[in-house]
């Protein structure tokens, strides 16, 4: 699946995991967006005792600068809640993709239109960041380009254009989680559907792409099972793997919903939540 090469795995030590799986923003990184200097020296330590560390998030490649010093090893990370593994030693270099489809994104467009009037969207495609007039984006990109969606996913011919990442779709008035329940239920046959943000954004992926399935796929890789991973995750495109790990941490400041699916429960992303728990495998283990 990738074509990174990994660093020669050392003996596994009884009790101690193999792999550490972090979300980013709200559980890794602190409000601010910041690494906290215990953060740092927590996942450096993890790394020099032999376990690999993978950054788990939404985020795009071309977001990851955050992080990207503190990525030892393999250097590898998965973006867009699974649609892409990307080499943070070589810039973000795209490894595997795995896409939405456009067709399946311009059905769950339609199916939105009808049953949430009001939704915005956005496309995340391999190539950049595009999105409509009314969608209401962090950030000013001037290559970007503003259009319907349905402009935004056309193809002059199947397979021309860039591969989807993810489809976002916005809704001013409606709850998030009333959003989610109800853009999973009238299109989550056909795809991906879950969010990330405090507000009702959701992200569309690919039918059976998230976090957890493409991290099973890279510990596959590494002959690394569930059971010797630690996950950490705040919201609900973490709940897949933090169910999938067999040990899963959600963060003091966790939804409700992450809470219930995690394992255990640590303390919040601002007061280095992760970092404790690295420290104490660590001690445990020593």
């Amino acid at each position: 699946m990738t074509s990174a090469t990994s660093p020669p795995s050392r003996p596994p030590v009884p009790g101690r995991p193999r792999l550490i799986a972090t979300d980013l923003d709200g559980t890794l990184l602190r409000d601010d967006k910041s690494v906290s200097h215990r953060t740092v020296a927590a996942l450096a330590a993890a790394e020099e005792a032999g376990i690999e560390v993978f950054f788990v998030t939404g985020r795009p490649a071309r977001w990851m600068g955050v992080v990207s010093d503190h990525v030892h090893g393999h250097g590898l990370a998965i973006c867009a809640n699974g649609a892409a593994v990307v080499d943070l030693h070589s810039g973000g270099r795209l490894l595997e993709v795995r896409p939405l489809e456009r067709e399946t994104a311009l059905d769950v467009v339609r199916t939105l239109r009808r049953e949430a009037p009001g939704t915005h969207f956005a496309v995340e495609l391999t190539t950049g960041f595009h999105f409509e007039p009314d969608y209401p984006p962090l950030w000013r990109d001037p290559a970007a380009t503003v259009a319907p969606a349905e402009k935004l996913l056309h193809e002059d011919e199947p397979g021309s254009g860039a591969p989807v990442l993810k489809l976002l779709a916005h809704h001013t008035d409606l709850t998030p989680d009333g959003f989610l329940a109800l853009a999973r239920t009238a299109a989550g046959d056909r795809a991906s559907i879950t969010r990330s943000s405090p507000s009702a954004l959701l992200e569309v992926s690919g039918l059976g792409v998230s976090k957890a399935s493409t991290l099973a796929l890279c510990c596959a890789e590494r002959g690394i099972s569930a059971d010797e991973v630690v996950a950490f995750g705040d919201m609900p495109n973490d709940i897949e793997m933090l169910s999938w790990a067999g040990r899963s941490y959600a963060m003091g400041n966790a939804h409700p919903d992450v809470v219930a699916a995690a394992s255990g429960r640590t303390v919040a992303n601002n007061d280095d939540g992760v970092a404790r728990i690295i420290e104490d495998i660590l001690g445990a283990t020593a």
